[in-house]
């Protein structure tokens, strides 16, 4: 199975090892209340035991998803050389003379509503590579590259 890179900056790498360091303390604390509640008799009508049961397998999908981006994902540096890429912030004006600031990275760290886009969404992909006074047209509006950090 040939399975393509996950890219990341190299903060969202890092965000995602912490992740899982606090989900792996998170899990010892939910299996000690499993036990708890356990002890406490007839599981049958045990909320306490099926609430810590329903945490801890939600925890370890977490914990999967984690583990997989992080074997699976590599953290990739910022082009310093002037050109928008993957971890770098652009900032774009449109027609109207507005400008927007986005960081470039990869799709499992966008948020747009945060300032991030995906270097695969359309925005992204248009926007890669070009430098500053670069025009690009993304959705009918068309853009220009203003700064490129």
């Amino acid at each position: 199975m040939i399975t393509a890179m996950i890219s990341f900056t190299p903060a969202g790498y890092a965000a995602l090892s912490t992740r899982k360091l606090e989900l792996l303390q998170k899990r010892e604390e939910v299996v000690v209340r499993l036990q708890q509640a356990r002890e406490m008799g007839d599981l049958s009508e045990n909320g306490a035991y099926k609430a810590a049961r329903f945490e801890l397998s939600d925890t370890d999908r977490e914990l999967r998803r984690l583990e997989y981006l992080l074997k699976e994902g590599k953290a990739v540096e910022p082009r310093t050389d002037g050109t928008v890429g993957m971890g770098n912030t652009v900032t774009v004006e449109n027609q109207d003379g507005k400008q927007f600031t986005y960081m470039v990275v990869g799709t499992y760290e966008a948020d747009p509503l945060r300032g991030t886009i995906s270097v695969e969404s359309p925005m992204g992909k248009e926007l890669n590579g070009k430098r500053v006074k670069d025009a690009v047209e993304v959705n009918g509006n068309r853009f220009t590259v203003v700064e490129v950090v």
